[in-house]
Order: structure tokens, then C-alpha cells, then sequence
């Protein structure tokens, strides 16, 4: 089936033939195009497209294959949902190790970017608790990879994005829980100074920190925001797990977008000022806390029929502060930006892939209304700003970083090459190697 396909910024947009791809135990189809695996399309820019070429589509493989829950390992199909997995492990005590902002990505994808989440500087990326996976080469071999088995392999395939073949099963170690809830605290800074010093007296006793920053504040005001820690709630009878309802989603795309400089100002002070006091404490389901945006259903739409473009850089220890305040300074000057501008630390766990983007410093992500040339040029400038300090952008949230910026951030991309199935290719992995 062909067809025109976007990743879920709606920025590029690809035409592409669509399999559908439902039977691990299948071989791969033979074509003369390039291939690419793509699970549920949450990835940002271009890394999940391959113009002119076939998308094998794996959501069909969806089955559990085993769980245990006196250990928590949980073994799976590639296109299972981190919702799916919630929806069973949870009410048995368990939890994702790691999640990123959806909870609507596939194990697979999740495996294939490497996800990190607010809780890096305690348990690193999502590479860190795959067991194993088998993996289908085009040539019709299955490799079982693990960091002990084949494990060139298994380093080229976690945050490999998609390119060293599909990723059929997967074997992931959960984590234990008590209890569905969260204890939170939110605590409203007034400067970027005050970011770093939260989360240094939060790393030791807090699994979970991550920030909001207002992305448009000016002066004094430049990187405040309010950051979040949390721990998971222990086991209490008189708490009952029912989360939240959704909230009501976007129903069309709107002709523009709805996210402007007059929009993002008005929310961010009332978002700012929302809370009164200084220190907020609450007791909270874990489904607004790690996922605030997937109550409300293709949100993306309000960016309107150009899409947007999420930026997301890390940049080294060294400088980080003054790094973030250079970064802010340009957003809030260019009156682009997001509602939810993400601010966090990494901590100092090596990530187990190749390609992995994550590394020790300072976070910043946050989305770009897709505003024609003007926005371009704004990330031009923040990438050079990257470059210099040392640091890198995620692929998996990328549409339109060059060639030489990729090989900076990316150095061992030579040593990645020769892991590449010959039958796979990506839009994003032909405009990085032009």
C-alpha cells in the first residue's frame, strides 16, 4: 500500500510504501526498496520515514509472549505499546525502568532510540534493561542479542535507529513498585541557577526530577520555571488505582497554528503563577505525572497543517549553565517556543548503544511551531551553540540537522556502518550521510 506518511511533528512528510507486518515468524518481504521498521510513528522528525522506500509497520505484533511476575521480566513482541505493558504489569507491582514522555511508543522503537527518561541519573536509558531481542536481518538470519551474546551487535542495534534490521521479540527486566501513585514536589525557581542547584541536592534521594522552563521569560526572569521530584508512593489500602480520564483532544487541525508568541506568553506566566506557593506537595496517579500530554488526543494538531519541530540537545557539565542561559536567551529573543520547554540533568551512566544520545550534562527539549525559514534559522543558531560546547541533538526528535553536525555529535558512526542491513535505510540516515 503506498501512501504519504508523516512522524508525529507532521514535519517532513514522505511518500512511502506501508506493509503491514504482523508474524515475527515471517521472513522479511524481498523488494528492490530500501526498508524500514517503524512501530507506533511517536518519533519526531524524520527517522521513522524512508521516502520512496517500504515501512514495515510491526503494531500487529503485539502479543505478550511470557511475564513473570515474582521477577519482573517481561518478554514480548516489538510492536507492544509501553501502555499495553502498563495496563498488565502494573496492578501486579511492576513499572516500566525507564519511560519517555508517551507512554504510547513500541518496545521496539523504545529499544531502537535508546529512550531515556526523568529517572537517568538513577537507572540510564532503556538499553540498560533489555535482556535480549532477536533480530531479523533481510538476508533471513535471526540474531538473539544481549549484552553478552553477540553483543556488537546488541550495541549497534540499541539507539541503531531501526537500520541493523527489525527487532521481532524482546526480553525487558521491570522494576518493582507498591503502588500505581506518586509522591511529588514542586518547587517554583526564578532562575537558572536555582534549576542546577535543585536538582544537585535532588539526585541522591529522588528517582524521578525534571523541570519546566519558561522558554519566553526575559531579564531577571530568564530560566525560571518549576521543578518536579518524585518517588513512587508506597502500598497504602485506602488509595485506589483509577487514573485519570482523558481530557478532550484536538478534533481537527486548525488552518494556523494555535501556538504563537502571544499564546505561549499568556500560558506560561498563568502556568508560572499557577502554583501560589513556592513548594507544592501531592500524592498523584503516575499517568499525569509521566505523561501530561497523552490525555489529550492529537494534541500535535495544534501546530496546524505545517507541523513543528522538537529540538532536544544535551550539553556537557562543563559550562552547562551558561550553555542552557546562551540557548534560552536566542528562544526567548526569537518568540518561538513550546507550552512544555523540558529542562533535566544525566547523570553519568554510560548509555549501551553506539549511536545513544545521552550523555552526562544538561537536557533541553522543546517544540517549534514550524514557522517557514525564520524557524530553521533559529536552530541553525542552537546548533552551533551545541556544536561549540561539545554536545549533541536526538535523532529521534530531529528533521533537519546537517550531515557534519551529525558526525560532531555522533563520532562513532564509522564504527557503526558496517552493523547496517543492506536492505535498510531511513530519510533521516540519507540526509545525515549526504
Amino acid at each position: 500500500m503506498a501512501g504519504r506518511g508523516q512522524s508525529w511533528g507532521r514535519y517532513p512528510r514522505a511518500t512511502q510504501r506501508i506493509v503491514s507486518f504482523s508474524d515475527r515468524h515471517s521472513p522479511l518481504p524481498s523488494a528492490d526498496l530500501s526498508m524500514l521498521p517503524r512501530g507506533n510513528g511517536r518519533s519526531y522528525g524524520d527517522s521513522c520515514l524512508n521516502s520512496g522506500g517500504i515501512l514495515l509497520h510491526t503494531r500487529s505484533m503485539d502479543r505478550f509472549i511470557a511475564f513473570d511476575p515474582a521477577t519482573g521480566v517481561l518478554e514480548c513482541e516489538a510492536g507492544v505499546l509501553f501502555a499495553d505493558v502498563l495496563d498488565l504489569v502494573v496492578p501486579q507491582g511492576w513499572f516500566l525502568p525507564v519511560t519517555p514522555g508517551t507512554r504510547y511508543v513500541t518496545v521496539g522503537g523504545a529499544i531502537a532510540n535508546d529512550v531515556h527518561g526523568k529517572n537517568h541519573h538513577r537507572a540510564g536509558t532503556m538499553g540498560h534493561h533489555v535482556r535480549g531481542f532477536e533480530l531479523l536481518r533481510s538476508d533471513g538470519q535471526r540474531m538473539q542479542c544481549s549484552p553478552t551474546n553477540n553483543a556488537d551487535w546488541f550495541a549497534a542495534t540499541v539507539g541503531g535507529l531501526g537500520l541493523t534490521g527489525m527487532i521481532t521479540r524482546a526480553t525487558i527486566q521491570l522494576r518493582r513498585i507498591a503502588s500505581p501513585w506518586m509522591i511529588t514536589e514542586s518547587h517554583r525557581f526564578g532562575d537558572l541557577r536555582s534549576f542546577f542547584d535543585l536538582s544537585a541536592r535532588s539526585e541522591s534521594d529522588y528517582e524521578y526530577t525534571v523541570a519546566w522552563i519558561d522558554c519566553v521569560a526575559r531579564g531577571r526572569s530568564l530560566g525560571r520555571g518549576v521543578f518536579s521530584r518524585s518517588n513512587h508512593a508506597p502500598a497504602h489500602p485506602d488509595q485506589r488505582p483509577n487514573p485519570p480520564k482523558d481530557r478532550p483532544g484536538i478534533p481537527f487541525t486548525p488552518p494556523v497554528s494555535l501556538v504563537n508568541r502571544l499564546s505561549l506568553r499568556a500560558f506560561n506566566q498563568l502556568y508560572y503563577h499557577w502554583q501560589r506557593r513556592k513548594v507544592a506537595y501531592a500524592t498523584t496517579h503516575y499517568l499525569p505525572f509521566f505523561y501530561p500530554l497523552d490525555g489529550i488526543s492529537d494534541w500535535n494538531r495544534m501546530y496546524g497543517p505545517r507541523g513543528f519541530l522538537q529540538y532536544q540537545c544535551v550539553v556537557p557539565p562543563t559550562d552547562a549553565e551558561a550553555v542552557v542561559l546562551d540557548l534560552l536567551q536566542l528562544i526567548s529573543q526569537s518568540g518561538q517556543g513550546s507550552f512544555l520547554a523540558v529542562l533535566k540533568q544525566f547523570g553519568s551512566v554510560p548509555s549501551p548503544g553506539m549511536l545513544s544520545f545521552v550523555r552526562p550534562g544538561t537536557t533541553l527539549a522543546l517544540d517549534f511551531a514550524n514557522g517557514g525559514p525564520k524557524t530553521f534559522s533559529l536552530l541553525d543558531k542552537l546548533d552551533a551553540l551545541v556544536s561549540a560546547a561539545g554536545g549533541a541533538v536526538y535523532p529521534a526528535k530531529d528533521a533537519r540537522m546537517s550531515s557534519a553536525n551529525f558526525r560532531t555529535y555522533f563520532p562513532y558512526w564509522k564504527d557503526f556502518m558496517p552493523f547496517i542491513d543492506p536492505s535498510f535505510s531511513s530519510s533521516f540516515w540519507r540526509r545525515v550521510m549526504e
